[in-house]
Parts: C-alpha cells; structure tokens; sequence
C-alpha cells in the first residue's frame, strides 16, 4: 500500500492510462479510482476535479519533457546534435508512453484550454530557439534563419508525427519511430545547417 506523494502518483498514472483508453470526456472520477485502486475520495482528496488531474497530468508530463529537453540543450556536442537529441527524445516518447502521448495529443494539446498552457509549450519552444541560436554562434547553423521561426517548425513537425500516430494515420510501430527520427533529422535539422 502506498500513501503521500506516491499515492498521488498511483492516481495520477491510473488517470492518464483511463483518460488515453475512454477519452477525457468519457472518464469519471469512479473510473480512475477504480484503475488506481482507490477509494473514490481519496481521488478528491489530491485533486478537487476531473479538470484538475487533467492539468496536472499535463503540466507534470510537459514538466519532464522540458526537463529531458533542457538536458539535451545542456548535453555536449554541436547544435544540430542537441537538435537530433530532442526529436529522439520527443519521438521515443511514443514508444516508451504512448498512454500519455494520447492524452496530450487527443485531449489536451488539442483543448481550448492550451492557451492556458502556452507558458509551457513557449518554454519548449525558447529552449528549441536558444539552441538554434546557439548554432549560429557556433557557425553550424545558417545566420540567415530565424531562430524562433525554425523552433516553430521543428516543434510543428515533431507534434503533427505524434498527432498521425496517435490518430492511427502513419504507421507506428519500431522501425516507423526510427525512420521518423532520421527523417526529421534530415529533413528539419539538416535545412538548417550551413
């Protein structure tokens, strides 16, 4: 039996693993306690509502992601290197969670309430342009480019790959996980090279 912060946790993951089976909507309260094997108040007890474990979800998992992509930001090697570590950290998302791609994508990403949100995707996106800028310094990225622009396009195309796999519209198994990580890599970070 676990209690305090884990407790939370075990709510927390059994909520992303309902919410990505049924759907945000779909889901009641009794369902992720039930998946949590909790006492339906104790779900109350550490959030007050439905929205706010979906919140949480979202800001916890985005919190992990920015913190995996501010250690790729920190990592040794060159810019386009740093830039290659964050499409195989996002993408490999997929394969090591695909339960909390599927909430992000189907019902938060998606939501009206990212606007609420965008602090965090706009630090996603800060740490993508500083890197690109970081490059330009460096002399392996073209000065001619706008940084912020070029963080918008990878971070578009990393979110349209999870958004086609998480709809079923491109394939997702293995291989597909790798070839989309080279041909991001190409593609994306190679267009930005001198």
């Amino acid at each position: 039996m676990t209690n305090g912060p884990d407790r939370r946790e075990q709510i927390l993951a059994a909520a992303v693993r309902v919410f990505a089976e049924r759907g945000f909507e779909a889901t009641r309260i009794s369902d992720i306690a039930a998946e949590a094997g909790v006492a339906y108040g104790l779900v109350y007890h550490y959030f007050g509502s439905r929205d706010a474990i979906r919140d949480a979800v979202f800001r916890e998992t985005w919190g992990r992601m920015l913190e995996a992509v501010g250690t790729a930001e920190q990592s040794a090697g060159s810019a386009p290197e740093r830039l290659e570590l964050v499409v195989k950290i996002v993408l490999r998302a997929w394969r090591d969670d695909p339960d909390v791609v599927r909430l992000i994508v189907r019902e938060v990403a998606r939501s009206p309430r990212l606007a609420d949100e965008l602090d965090q995707v706009g630090a996603a996106l800060a740490t993508l342009e500083r890197i690109v800028a970081g490059g330009q310094r460096e002399g392996t990225i073209r000065t001619s480019l706008d940084p912020a622009l070029c963080a918008r396009m990878l971070y578009g195309a990393l979110e349209e790959i999870l958004t086609g796999w998480v709809l079923g519209r491109l394939p997702d198994d293995a291989e597909a996980v790798r070839r989309a990580e080279r041909e991001v890599t190409r593609t994306v970070v190679g267009g930005l090279l001198v």
